[in-house]
């Protein structure tokens, strides 16, 4: 897939780069596996902002991906390549042999006509689902379960792919994207390949109302705020706020480590951070 580049009409379409969208299929949605998609604009349960900066966008329809991918043993046919305005990755239609349709991430490699299967016993090639005990050690591998029959809960964005490194016992060492190597129980399982549509970190925006589209409202600095609406408020002229970066509700932010699951501490080997 190749990057589609814009004349400088305008100072919006100046550098501005967005898919050309080859190779996928020219059709709607499957309307079964589909259900409306309603905007929260940040809010949560009570009515309240709880995420700030979000609201707006264009109306979308969610796609009921398959992560799980429990249908063990029937094989299925890639009918159609898709776009899913939900996320980064493309998805793939898989029409099964009993007659059932489901979507699924599309990594590279997988076109249409492909077949695919979740098996023990299943080809080492993209797209197959496979528990990690099954898996060669040095595959690619993406959405990847935490717990066996949960479904895939790691590296599922586009261009993603972790590498299972070794097995030992019980649990498996898989390198993430990050650089993080975390060990995962071996019942798990996970799909052969690297997520595609591996060029989307390339898109380059270009102005601003097309991150308005994506639901993306603009974030106000807080060194632009009065000093009642941010701790980097206030002053003479601009400043730089004048002290260590903080929230607004005066926690420490950019670099400060949050991270306080010490319960699954003891499964990441190496941190992605030294």
């Amino acid at each position: 897939m190749t990057m589609q580049k814009y004349k400088p009409t305008s100072p919006g379409r100046r550098d501005q780069t967005s898919r050309d969208f080859d190779g996928l299929s020219k059709k709607k949605p499957e309307k079964k596996l589909t259900k409306g998609k309603r905007g929260k604009g940040g809010r949560g349960s009570t009515g309240r902002v709880t995420v700030r900066f979000r609201g707006g966008g264009h109306k979308r329809k969610l796609r009921d991906v398959d992560f799980r991918r429990e249908k063990m043993g029937v094989p299925a046919k890639v009918a159609a390549i898709e776009y899913d305005p939900n996320r980064s990755a493309n998805i793939a239609l898989l029409h099964y042999f009993d007659g059932e349709k489901r979507y699924i991430l599309a990594p590279v490699g997988l076109n249409v006509g492909d077949q695919v299967v979740t098996s023990p016993e299943a080809d080492i090639k993209p797209g197959n689902h496979m528990p990690l005990t099954r898996i060669p050690v040095g595959t690619q591998i993406h959405n990847i379960e935490l717990r066996p029959g949960k479904g895939g809960q790691l590296v599922r964005a586009a261009g993603g792919s972790a590498q299972l490194m070794a097995r030992e016992g019980r649990y498996a060492q898989v390198r993430l994207p990050s650089g993080e190597t975390r060990l995962v129980l071996v019942e798990c399982t996970a799909t052969i390949g690297q997520v595609g549509n591996t060029q989307h970190e390339l898109v380059k925006i270009g102005k601003a109302g097309r991150n308005r589209w994506l639901g993306k409202k603009p974030h106000q600095r807080g060194v632009s705020m009065n000093p009642i609406d941010h701790p980097h408020g206030g002053g003479e002229g601009r400043t730089s706020g004048g002290r260590n970066p903080v929230t607004p509700w005066g926690k420490p932010t950019l670099g400060k480590r949050t991270r306080k699951n010490k319960r699954t501490d003891k499964f990441i080997v190496r941190r992605r951070k030294k």
